[in-house]
């Protein structure tokens, strides 16, 4: 049996210990390794990871051009639109973009899609509260961002060409934004566009514009988020490393 995943080259997780969660830093730059050090596994073996940890699910997304799946980030009402994954690549199933996405394994037991859609509907049931989902985005080969952490809060279903896909919706846990003109959530959204984390890395070299650091990155908005500074456009992002970040603290410089 081949489990249903994005990524199929990876080893298995280790799940035996639980991830500091404070220590987490939302658009922090990192290699695969690093990611997967931070949350303690070995690898992180799909897309979508329901209870990786006992308390955390994680999901890997990309909205680049050419990614497998349709990804979305919805700045106007501040939410992430991740699609659920397709079935595995086998001899009876050739061509998984031609198969609806599945929702139970051969065996009979969920999959992820599942799993994720009984997390769903249980919040709403009032059953549970909503499902803690940390969100790495693949920037390019090898480069990640770490999102921050998100609750899981509903799903749709869609037809694409007589196939059925999962949608799921998620909202960040800090920074929730409710505001109803466009125009000022255009301003004040917290998550930093991948066109413009693409263009400072190329801008700032992939290293700290502070001290040229290229350990512990993460991408900062120059005027800080809390004093009004925007994550659309790559004037106001710049890349630091943790110890350069940790010394501006929100001051501007």
């Amino acid at each position: 049996m081949v489990t249903s995943n994005k990524f199929t080259k990876m080893n298995a997780v280790n799940n035996s210990e639980k991830p500091e969660l404070n220590k987490i830093i939302r658009d922090e730059i990192l290699s695969y390794r690093e990611m997967c050090n931070k949350i303690n596994v070995n690898t992180i073996q799909k897309g979508m990871n329901f209870h990786i940890k006992r308390n955390l699910s994680i999901i890997l997304m990309s909205v680049r051009q050419g990614a497998p799946y349709n990804d979305e980030i919805d700045n106007i009402n501040n939410l992430l639109i991740y699609e659920g994954h397709d079935v595995p690549k086998t001899k009876l199933n050739p061509d998984p973009k031609r198969v609806d996405q599945p929702l139970w394994n051969d065996k009979g037991t969920l999959t992820e899609n599942g799993k994720f859609i009984r997390a769903v509907e249980n919040y709403k049931k009032g059953l549970c509260v909503a499902e803690k989902v940390l969100v790495f985005e693949k920037l390019g080969s090898g480069i990640w961002s770490d999102k921050g952490l998100f609750h899981l809060i509903d799903y749709k279903t869609e037809n694409l060409n007589g196939r059925k896909l999962f949608k799921f919706i998620l909202k960040p846990i800090e920074g929730q934004i409710k505001v109803s003109d466009i125009k000022e959530i255009e301003e004040h959204t917290r998550i930093i566009p991948t066109a413009v984390k693409v263009a400072v890395w190329k801008r700032d070299k992939g290293k700290c514009v502070l001290c040229g650091s290229t350990k512990n990155l993460h991408y900062d908005h120059d005027l800080p988020f809390s004093k009004g500074g925007t994550s659309l456009t790559e004037k106001n992002v710049r890349i630091l490393c943790v110890k350069c970040n940790l010394t501006k603290r929100d001051k501007i410089q």
